[in-house]
């Protein structure tokens, strides 16, 4: 590691590997040999609709993304996307029960933390006159009937039967700290109800994975109609967003008009991105350039499976000092024993001034990043 960085536990922008931060500036200058920087070329080019095509075969190999889904790169991070699977997954709707009355569309939501609450309530901006709904959550199990402390209990979800539009989970929530295992086994408490889902085909299954993306496999991904992230946690700089959409997803959705419905904008509707191989405008072309820096190394090193067990060994021993910190009287960890994240760890340091005796002690050790959330007063240590 070169002298002058440090160790950044910032939950986004995140750290990124220094082999790629030297590769990224000498393709600023040169990009694969064409004697043109990255920034300058054309999206156009031969040399970058090549590497756009390889970043995404890169994380279809590594996640095993099956061939009925596309890849697509975004622009806009993932709240982007809150807008975009309302808009996108409820055209499909229409055109699948173009006779259904609006108030009978229905949007399933499970709120687990900060984000998951933010993407419902843009549900409720864009869906008028459909029914928005709280399938589970977890703020009703917490001890003061308020926090996103933990995840909710399998026995609390409610899954609207049949046909819903759009059934929206977050793996992992940055703010609260929360995460699902990544586990699809029933017996496991804190894994995604998958076996409480609507038994129907193609169920509108939507996750957005942006603050965990590539950090460990996704669990039943093509039973998924939506994954979405944002670049900027675990995979390169701000400005993208991959988004893994099941081809029954990718809907005219002017042709939906006529049965209800508003138009959607052309930068959020997900046919244009994946007819043009991503690239119905001039995409984000360094964030994806820099995020097929890090997934060919991640191949390399040995993909998902590969950092599942790095990461797993990383919050082990990241959680093991904070419960003895608990014991202790030191620290007060924010989410309950076996429902925090792998990727951000949140928690408080007791007594008067202990907090900026913490940061301080943290910034003189050369540490960086680590107070958390505005939202939120707590401490938060970036893994991945």
């Amino acid at each position: 590691m070169a002298h002058d960085r440090l160790p950044n536990f910032g939950a986004g922008p995140s750290a990124l590997p220094e082999s790629v931060l030297v590769e990224a500036a000498q393709g600023l200058l040169n990009f694969n040999g064409t004697g043109i920087g990255i920034t300058e070329i054309s999206h156009r080019s031969k040399e970058f609709n090549a590497f756009i095509k390889e970043t995404a075969q890169l994380i279809r190999e590594q996640l095993d993304v099956p061939p009925t889904h596309e890849i697509l790169f975004m622009q806009g991070g993932g709240t982007t996307q809150f807008s975009a699977v309302v808009l996108n997954l409820l055209a499909r709707h229409r055109l699948l029960h173009p006779d259904l009355p609006e108030k009978d569309r229905v949007l399933d939501y499970v709120l687990s933390g900060t984000w998951s609450k933010a993407s419902y309530a843009e549900a409720t901006r864009l869906a008028p006159g459909c029914t928005v709904r709280i399938a589970a959550d977890s703020r009703a199990h917490s001890a003061d009937g308020q926090s996103f402390d933990g995840l909710p209990p399998h026995a609390a979800y409610a899954f609207s039967s049949p046909h819903p539009a759009l059934i929206y989970y977050c793996e992992n929530e940055t703010v609260s700290g929360t995460q699902f295992s990544g586990s699809a086994d029933p017996r496991d408490p804190h894994a995604f109800p998958f076996h409480l889902l609507p038994d129907e085909p193609l169920l509108p299954l939507v996750a957005d994975y942006s603050s965990s993306f590539m950090s460990r496999p996704i669990p039943r991904l093509a039973d998924h109609a939506v994954v979405f992230a944002g670049a900027q946690k675990n995979l390169g700089p701000a400005g993208t967003s991959i988004v893994i959409v099941r081809r029954d997803c990718i809907v005219d959705v002017d042709a939906a008009l006529r049965f209800g419905g508003y138009p959607v904008p052309v930068s959020l509707a997900y046919a244009p991105y994946a007819k043009q191989d991503s690239m119905p405008n001039t995409p984000s072309v360094f964030a994806v350039y820099v995020a097929g820096l890090v997934l060919k190394r991640n191949k390399a090193l040995g993909g998902v499976r590969h950092y599942e067990e790095v990461n797993r060994r990383k919050k082990e021993r990241v959680y093991e000092a904070l419960w003895e910190g608990q014991r202790r009287g030191v620290f007060s960890p924010k989410v309950r024993e076996g429902q925090g994240s792998w990727m951000n760890v949140t928690f408080g340091v007791n007594g008067e001034g202990a907090e900026n005796r913490f940061l301080e002690g943290a910034e003189k050790r050369g540490l960086k990043g680590l107070k958390g959330h505005r939202c939120v007063p707590s401490y938060l240590s970036w893994l991945c």
